[in-house]
């Protein structure tokens, strides 16, 4: 122990949220270094690494037959560990470079219904990659100490991390997870529903970057007062007759595609509330809710929840980030580090 602490001194250690959508890396000292899709783009024929990251999203539905583009991370999870190990290998390169002679300790955020044979893959991966040591810690928490709760008091916080493969809820405690529910529905499972929702209603095939531009464009979770609906126009491939065309959406029909899964979030956010201790309820009363995550972003959802749950619902002032930032804290706090560390 005292020995992998000297070691620590001279090495660049790193936080990793690695997300289905994102992978975010911290690096102790200078903040957040990288901020990638998690996306990886390989030759099927000598398994070659093309390009990895932003480089390799613009490729998205875009490859020849011989070059594949693989999103390696489903539901937060590894389904693809070849593919994981390339992309963290080329994150830790991107951000370590070879800067000090000692390989880093590394702390990595997971969702917090992951099994011991997914949390063994992640460690096998980092390991692969380079890392010194491996710490995973569950998402939910490390989201609500990015966003500055005060998880060490004897007091309840729930906390909400949508992410793109799923959502976190849990209430924290005295620096621990009093109840966690997680359901592996998130960003990507809204992209899907918009897809099939206007597959189903026009007969027209788009690809995921069009899905992601209409949710972020368009996406909403709550029919707000505001007299203009916003319109916008999309490209695909029409099923019938097999020629590209150009049609035009709104936002009303957006919110109905997106029901289902914001339905989803909403029941797995009521079944921690009803699993919560009374004494902590009665905190969550006074708080509220803390929403995360790049879900935490649609519109609307914060009014919808507040709406169905009766309780304050307050949006992370930089959600995306969130998971990332309270792992990297955990760099400089060790001793916590080993407390809340899943092992």
């Amino acid at each position: 122990m005292f020995f992998h602490d000297i070691l620590g001194m001279f090495s660049n250690d790193l936080a990793i949220d690695l997300g289905t959508a994102n992978t975010l890396v911290y690096v102790k000292g200078r903040g957040i270094v990288c901020d990638e899709p998690s996306v990886v783009v390989i030759r099927k024929d000598n398994k070659k690494t093309v390009a990895v990251g932003t480089e390799a999203k613009r490729m998205l539905g875009k490859t020849p037959s011989n070059i594949m583009a693989i999103r390696p991370m489903k539901d937060g999870v590894i389904a693809d560990f070849d593919a994981t190990g390339e992309m963290l290998k080329y994150f830790i390169k991107k951000v370590h470079n070879r800067r000090s002679f000692v390989s880093p300790r590394v702390i990595i955020g997971v969702p917090s219904g992951i099994t011991q044979v997914e949390q063994r893959a992640v460690k096998d991966a980092a390991e692969a990659s380079g890392a010194r040591e491996v710490y995973l810690i569950e998402e939910p928490m490390a989201a609500a100490i990015g966003v500055g709760l005060p998880v060490g008091e004897p007091s309840g916080n729930m906390i909400v991390d949508i992410g793109g493969g799923t959502t976190d809820v849990a209430v924290i405690s005295l620096d621990g997870v009093v109840y966690s529910k997680a359901v592996r529905v998130g960003g990507d499972k809204m992209d899907e529903a918009i897809m099939a929702y206007i597959k189903r209603r026009y007969n027209l095939m788009i690809g995921e970057t069009t899905t992601e531009l209409i949710k972020i464009n368009l996406g909403s979770a709550f029919a707000l007062v505001a007299p203009d609906r916003r319109l916008m126009d999309i490209k695909g491939r029409d099923l019938i007759s097999g020629i590209p065309k150009t049609i035009s959406i709104n936002e009303d029909e957006i919110r109905e595609a997106l029901s289902e899964p914001i339905n989803l979030i909403l029941e797995t956010i009521k079944v921690a509330l009803e699993n919560t201790p009374p004494e902590l309820a009665a905190d969550i009363v006074d708080r509220g809710i803390v929403l995360a995550g790049g879900g935490a972003l649609l519109r609307g959802l914060d009014s919808l929840i507040k709406q169905e749950t009766n309780l304050p619902v307050i949006v992370a002032e930089n959600p995306l980030t969130a998971v990332v930032m309270g792992v990297g804290k955990m760099l400089d706090e060790l001793e916590l580090l080993r407390r809340i560390a899943i092992t």
